[in-house]
């Protein structure tokens, strides 16, 4: 059985959604006026998803992510000041500016990566999950992956070992309805992603990925199943992201209609959480709003942090590269 859910559980999904908002649309406005170089692909509007599967997991556990992975390493713990360093390209980042935004990682906070290469996250879970029964731990591993990446062989082949050897892995598919710029009616036959996981032999369960509640008790499920041993889950989160593949302001193209981001906007996760929090008494419009202020002061630092970092030391150019 899931943990209770607590009132203590929730405002810390809630303050972790937040964090994740401010940072992004900070980062994303960075990157637009040419101070952080490179493309950021915003986690904006997906929070509920980190939020409700990260509470679960300790510094123990692994997760592996994707190029819109800045959400999920806040939620697993990363902090505002090595985040921004390192989509600065400094030394003092998480990677010493190596990694950038789609490779940044932390192998303290059992974070094994964001990566570029669209389905290349589960597959490295599954060794994860592998070396977590090998070594007889009841640790278990979460990749994290779009509807688009659920098309490709390495999600198939991840899932298919994941299932035969009933390894402790969870696949969170944060379908988003887009896989770049093409709508999931259009590069898939079928509605739900989970729907997949019959042909594997595992539980296949969909979930509003807008709601934080929600996504905490089906991945509870979903990890609690995994740390008993009785193997992996399938979870389809449906979400979406309020920005354009790349940035705040995106890149001009027409693909979605008004009235559909607008649709989506309306259950955006945060204020839904807090409607929520303030039915319940739990936490007031003054006191949210004092989470937000602070929480926007802290990314502020992080960004003057980051501003007054040196840059790599070219002699450390070859450092920590593996190949």
């Amino acid at each position: 059985m899931t943990d209770a859910l607590t009132d203590a559980i929730v405002l810390d999904m809630h303050r972790c959604m937040v964090r994740i908002r401010i940072f992004e649309e900070t980062a994303g406005k960075l990157m637009e006026d040419g101070r952080i170089p490179g493309a950021l692909h915003l986690y904006v509007g997906q929070e509920a998803v980190a939020a409700g599967v990260m509470v679960h997991l300790s510094n123990e556990d692994w997760i592996t992510s994707t190029h819109r992975g800045h959400g999920h390493l806040i939620a697993k713990g990363g902090e505002f000041d090595r985040m921004f360093a390192e989509l600065y390209g400094k030394a003092t980042g998480y990677c010493k500016g190596k990694g950038g935004s789609m490779h940044i990682c932390n192998m303290e906070l059992g974070m094994l990566g964001a990566n570029g290469i669209v389905g290349g996250g589960p597959p490295i879970a599954v060794g994860a999950a592998f070396s977590n029964r090998f070594r007889k731990t009841d640790r278990v591993a979460c990749t994290f992956f779009g509807d688009g990446a659920s098309n490709e062989g390495a999600f198939h082949e991840a899932a298919n070992m994941a299932a035969l050897f009933k390894l402790p892995v969870i696949f969170v598919c944060e379908n988003n309805g887009y896989g770049e710029f093409t709508a999931q009616a259009n590069h898939q036959a079928i509605v739900d992603v989970a729907d997949r996981a019959a042909g594997y032999g595992m539980p296949g369960v969909v979930v509003d990925g807008m709601d934080a509640v929600a996504v905490y008790e089906a991945a509870g499920e979903a990890i609690e199943r995994a740390r008993r041993g009785n193997g992996p889950t399938l979870l389809e989160c449906k979400t979406y992201r309020f920005y354009d593949h790349v940035g705040v302001r995106g890149m001009g193209l027409s693909y979605r209609s008004d009235e559909e981001v607008e649709y989506w906007r309306r259950r955006d996760p945060i204020p839904l959480l807090e409607r929520h929090l303030a039915e319940q008494g739990i936490l007031s419009a003054e006191a949210a709003k004092a989470i937000h202020d602070e929480i926007t002061r802290d990314v502020q630092a992080g960004v003057e942090y980051a501003e007054s970092s040196p840059m790599p030391d070219p002699d450390a150019l070859l450092e920590d590269v593996y190949a």
